[in-house]
């Protein structure tokens, strides 16, 4: 067998420059017929600048790229989804409002006469649920189901098409973990099939689980591929980093302190729903001095929790909500910040940026009232204070005055901590902290957490992932239903008994 024969894809000497950036130097990826093949690295290593030249988003580079048997250079995105390439994004490019067979024919309708064939197209997506045990009618609207099964129905829509490599970018992002080895479970179905898939993610335990090859690329080159066996997450981490990274987890002795944020009998009303609670009679003390982490399966109501807090909801709780002892009434977000708290989004690019302002803009937004001097901004000040909350969070960026879109994911995330920290918080909740951001840009949010503890911030994690929640946190609750369900200290606990709490297994 040729290697033409033998790869799929060949992307030899890629080079892509933007002004002033080389995204790209000299990239070299093959990929296998069939295979699973990770591509890993750092945010801002390369990855979705290679998979965009891939997909016809970028169709101006130097360097060859062959797919199949031919040499291509996709000039749209078309071109490549006509050519068998398909990428599903983090943030699945699905119509809520519409049908699952509304979605999977959305652009690609099967017509006679200029009038859509429902009957053939309703056949088609019956047949791919089945084939995908996505468990859902054809009809059913998107709105109305899971994240995973969403998930599923992109999938689907890429199997329409006749794709012949599937690309998935951070595709567990918002999946449980059921959902996750369901997922697993159809890609190990589609490889024996044909079908090949790139898989990109930052957590590393699922490489191992689901991929034959690697590719790790660091600063726009390609570092090394090979065998999935020959690796172990150490190995990985320090290809992606150039350096060795001693412990992901910085953990530090803390020493808890006084009560600062208690809830009592704390409930939360489903407005849509009077008949159910959203959390129900949380009893919870958050002390100075310490990293509370908040675990618990999706829909356990953690983000409730938080948002409530936080003074998001119309019914924002019934019980009593104390400040240093002093019960405080939050019936918004303005409430909340002026309480010393602050909430820090899972969602970072939906209500945490502004992605379209600068850096400085969106440091400085939580702070306004702070930086007024006679009814209008302090530019000066806003200028000094957005300086020293970059160089204080190491953030990555030319100047505060670049957009926060063209930042890394691991330093949007830090201009988001840099707005929060602006307001002098007592209570700093952070909701997935480091989804989406890559394992060194994580060990610094970690580091930075331990020195906010140490300068007296209250920390409050919530995260899906629990090796991050033991490898951080002092004290952890598990939340299940609405409820929590366990309490335990990191040193008296492990991933296996949180589990049990997590399903209301006590």
């Amino acid at each position: 067998m040729s290697m033409l024969e033998e790869y799929i894809l060949r992307m030899d000497n890629i080079t892509k420059v933007f002004p002033g950036v080389r995204a790209l130097d000299n990239v070299c990826f093959n990929v296998r017929r069939g295979e699973i093949h990770a591509l890993v690295g750092e945010n801002g290593a390369g990855k979705s600048t290679l998979m965009k030249i891939l997909s016809g988003s970028y169709p101006n580079y130097e360097g060859k790229l062959f797919f199949g048997e031919e040499e291509r250079n996709f000039r749209t995105i078309k071109d490549s989804e006509e050519a068998g390439i398909t990428i599903i994004y983090q943030e699945l490019n699905l119509i809520k409002s519409m049908s699952i067979c509304e979605n999977i024919f959305l652009g690609n309708e099967i017509k006679k006469n200029g009038v859509i064939q429902w009957n053939k197209q309703m056949q088609i997506t019956q047949a791919l649920v089945q084939r995908l045990g996505l468990e859902a009618r054809p009809s059913t609207k998107i709105e109305d189901i899971g994240v995973g099964k969403q998930q599923l129905v992109e999938i689907a829509k890429a199997l329409n098409k006749q794709t012949k490599l599937l690309i998935l970018d951070e595709p567990t992002a918002s999946l449980t973990d059921t959902d996750t080895e369901n997922l697993f479970s159809i890609l190990r179905q589609l490889k024996a099939e044909g079908t090949t898939c790139i898989y990109i993610s930052h957590k590393l335990g699922e490489i191992f689980k689901i991929a034959d090859r690697v590719t790790v690329l660091r600063d726009g080159q390609s570092i090394i591929t090979g065998e999935i066996g020959e690796f172990d997450e150490n190995r990985i981490i320090s290809h992606m980093v150039g350096r060795e990274l001693v412990g992901l987890y910085p953990r530090e002795a803390h020493t808890p302190g006084e009560t600062v944020l208690e809830l009592k009998d704390w409930t939360v009303p489903d407005v849509e729903n009077p008949a159910k609670n959203l959390v129900e009679e949380v009893n919870l003390q958050i002390r100075k001095g310490e990293i509370l982490g908040i675990a618990g399966l999706m829909g356990a109501g953690r983000t409730e929790l938080a948002m409530s807090i936080f003074g998001v909801y119309r019914h924002n709780g019934n019980g009593s909500l104390m400040v240093e002892g002093k019960p405080v009434r939050i019936k918004n977000p303005g409430d909340a910040i002026s309480h010393g708290i602050s909430y820090v989004s899972e969602d970072r690019k939906r209500f945490g940026l502004v992605l379209g302002k600068d850096v400085k803009e969106n440091i400085s937004l939580a702070s306004l009232h702070k930086l007024m001097r006679y009814g209008r901004i302090d530019s000066n000040r806003e200028i000094k204070q957005t300086n020293e909350m970059v160089d204080a969070l190491k953030i990555r960026t030319p100047s505060i005055a670049q957009l926060v879109k063209n930042l890394s994911g691991g330093n949007q995330q830090k201009v988001i901590l840099g707005k929060w920290l602006l307001t002098e918080p007592k209570v700093l909740i952070l909701d997935e902290p480091t989804r989406g951001i890559d394992v060194g840009a994580k060990r610094e949010i970690y580091t930075i957490m331990n020195q906010l503890v140490e300068q007296g911030v209250c920390i409050v994690m919530i995260s899906s992932e629990m090796q991050e929640i033991l490898g951080i946190s002092d004290r952890i609750v598990v939340m299940h239903e609405g409820k929590i369900s366990g309490e335990a200290d990191y040193q008296n606990t492990t991933q296996e008994i949180l589990m049990r709490y997590a399903i209301g297994d006590k």
